[in-house]
């Protein structure tokens, strides 16, 4: 069978692509935007790359378009798709009608935490000898790849609340059918798509629905907007995390069920929204089979995965981390989470506001307060359509902000001295900013 995918050079749909892939199917694709890492990952695998949305790609005669969301009315291959009447269908309802019809699916879905977490997951049921196929929006360091298929009849899948395609604006997780669900956490976010929190925990409750009464739903005890969702009608099992009447973790990460002592968690993660990421894979992996002593030895072996406080190089005493930071919430813990690292030694933040969300503005008023314990603060106000240096004046002197990339490379290479933690946060390339920093400090 071949399939053809349009947008295939996002995360997800090239995900989708090498799972096809490797299950069998001839796999071609196009995109806006076909350069590396993603088209040399995916050339590699045989698949066949087109630049743009031409309609003479249509001769390719497929026997299924498969759509990502990037893709609109007006594209000119999608628009002779329609007029033609040719078979599509959206990229999460591919996936889970012929690759995960017959598995046991493990989804985590959550504001924060989604990629983590379902690489902890993946990564304990590897250690514990099941083999699990993956799709990931990012690549765990313990596999060094972002998705596979496998014989094993568990896959974990990051359940994503984004909208699934132009034609289907339910979120892609409702698709996915979960026996296993994990609800790490629910803020509003995707300001884009979503008017409101109330209308993403109708999403949220559209997957619990989908939960079968056999499987179990993993809930973080602490989030009031979960503790809704649940409220609205839950048919399924729940064991929450993070509260005394379940799963909790202390500061000296020690695991306990209803205060039973389970083990101890020994790794070098920070944070606490790690040590909650932690639990709600231990109990997931709990629910087919895994026992926590076997989780707990596994999440000691756990690499994390790129872009999570990644080290990116060390010059002159001075040390450059990426982070996929970028909603208010997730600035704030990963700051707390290098700070209990560092001590006192300086932490310069340096934020580019790129996600659909902090582009609107919505949450420009909470960047102050999730900046506060930051020394210094770098923003790059390219692009914005919103003003970065009055949202961030509550910083006074400590915040610089520059609408040139170059610039604000320079202004953080005169800062920085010997001692100094540079935290950069995106949810993009950031212009390569890491490289350049680090040339630029040498």
């Amino acid at each position: 069978m071949h399939i053809h995918i349009l947008g295939i050079c996002g995360t997800f749909m090239g995900g989708i692509a090498a799972i096809a892939k490797q299950a069998g199917y001839r796999v071609t694709g196009c995109d806006a935007n076909v350069y590396p890492p993603m088209s040399t990952q995916l050339e590699a695998q045989g698949i066949e790359l087109i630049e743009g949305f031409g309609a003479e790609q249509l001769e390719l005669k497929p026997d299924v378009f498969v759509i990502g969301n990037v893709v609109s009315r007006g594209n000119p291959l999608m628009e002779e798709i329609l007029n033609r009447n040719l078979s599509y269908d959206s990229g999460p309802q591919w996936l889970a009608d012929t690759l995960l019809r017959d598995k046991w699916v493990l989804g985590v879905a959550g504001t924060h935490g989604k990629t983590t977490t379902t690489s902890m997951l993946a990564w304990i049921l590897e250690y514990a000898g099941l083999n699990p196929g993956f799709l990931i929006g990012g690549v765990p360091q313990n596999f060094g790849v972002s998705a596979r298929i496998t014989e094993s009849p568990f896959f974990a899948i990051e359940a994503d609340e984004y909208d699934t395609a132009f034609f289907d604006k339910r979120s892609k997780f409702v698709h996915y059918r979960p026996r296993t669900a994990i609800l790490n956490n629910l803020e509003f976010d995707h300001a884009d798509i979503f008017p409101d929190l109330a209308s993403i925990e109708t999403q949220f409750h559209h997957l619990v629905r989908t939960v079968p009464g056999s499987g179990l739903i993993v809930c973080n005890g602490r989030d009031e907007p979960l503790r809704r969702v649940l409220q609205r009608g839950c048919w399924t099992p729940v064991e929450k995390f993070g509260s005394d009447e379940g799963w909790n973790i202390d500061a000296d990460n020690r695991v306990t069920l209803n205060g039973e002592p389970q083990g101890a968690l020994e790794w070098d993660l920070l944070g606490e929204h790690n040590r909650m990421n932690a639990l709600a894979a231990l109990t997931a992996a709990r629910h087919i089979g895994v026992p926590v002593a076997q989780g707990l030895a596994a999440l000691s072996k756990f690499m994390n995965v790129k872009r999570r406080m990644e080290v990116r190089g060390t010059v002159n005493g001075i040390t450059v981390y990426d982070d996929f930071a970028h909603h208010p919430t997730a600035i704030a813990t990963t700051i707390a989470g290098l700070r209990i690292k560092v001590g006192n030694s300086r932490i310069l933040a340096v934020l580019e506001p790129r996600s659909n969300t902090m582009k609107l503005g919505v949450m420009k008023d909470a960047l102050p307060g999730s900046l506060k314990d930051a020394d210094l603060v770098f923003c790059y106000a390219g692009n914005l359509g919103w003003d970065a240096r009055g949202a961030l004046s509550p910083l006074g002197s400590k915040a610089v902000v520059k609408d040139d990339l170059n610039e604000l490379i320079e202004a953080i290479a005169i800062a920085a001295r010997s001692g100094d933690q540079v935290l950069v946060m995106s949810n993009g390339g950031f212009g390569g900013i890491h490289e350049k920093l680090l040339k630029k400090m040498a």
